[in-house]
């Protein structure tokens, strides 16, 4: 008796030391349909570097959670290695916040039937990725335009798609830098900011960084962002002295 006590307690141990339960204050759960086997990461940046924070090997069953810890809504993304040689294509980036996030997508379509229900940054996000979506189709059509203009050698074609192309542009950064003034509540704002139009006009970037409320200014982002803009005008500010002196 005493010796399947000690056997139960051994292998009570052993489980326990090869399946230690996950601590985080972030849940995300979720459904990729048609996948039957591959694995699943959850990953962030942190020092620069891509790391994973979590992971699970789907085998047949579709469904998975994963856990994340974090101090301030910060971006997370969900990749899937289904040994297809695509390093970029299936990849999900999104706001992870305290709180229970659900995610579901298929295999077919990883990133584009992707459906997610988060928090306030996650919402906001969305929002402006549909946005930043049209902006990308209509430059997608230029392209194209342009490459047929290419083969026909029609210059005035070429002249009117760079006059579209730059407006397109102007177009693009003026409703993130109004988009991330508006939300500079969230976390999102900064974000943005620096992930899309980070080479803008300074004093627009200025703009947003002076607007945001002070959490935000405290957060991850927010003081990249700042970090961010005071290296641009330094640089700015040496250039000036430069040219004078020339």
């Amino acid at each position: 008796m005493k010796r399947f006590s000690f056997i139960l307690l051994t292998a009570l141990f052993l489980i326990n030391c090869s399946s230690p339960k996950k601590k985080g204050n972030v849940i995300i759960s979720g459904d990729i349909k048609g996948l039957k086997k591959g694995v699943l990461y959850l990953q962030k940046i942190q020092d620069t570097v891509l790391v994973n924070v979590d992971s699970i090997t789907i085998d047949g069953n579709s469904e998975f959670i994963l856990q994340s810890n974090v101090e301030e809504p910060e971006i997370h993304y969900l990749y899937l290695d289904k040994d297809d040689g695509a390093q970029y294509n299936d990849r999900i980036d999104f706001f992870a916040e305290p709180g229970e996030i659900t995610i579901t997508t298929s295999l077919i379509d990883f990133e584009k039937d992707v459906k997610i229900v988060g928090g306030k940054n996650q919402t906001k996000f969305q929002e402006y990725k549909k946005m930043l979506q049209r902006f990308n189709e209509r430059n997608l059509r230029l392209m194209k335009e342009d490459f047929e203009a290419s083969k026909q050698n029609d210059d005035e074609k070429l002249i009117e798609n760079d006059k579209a192309y730059k407006k397109l542009l102007r177009q693009k950064y003026l409703y993130t830098i109004n988009f991330a003034i508006y939300n500079k509540k969230l976390e999102v704002a900064p974000y943005i900011t620096l992930s899309e139009v980070y080479d803008a006009n300074l004093k627009y970037l200025d703009t947003v960084a002076k607007s945001l409320s002070p959490r935000v200014k405290k957060s991850l982002y927010g003081k990249q962002l700042i970090a961010y803009v005071k290296e641009r005008k330094t640089k700015e500010e040496a250039t000036k002295k430069n040219d004078s002196i020339n």
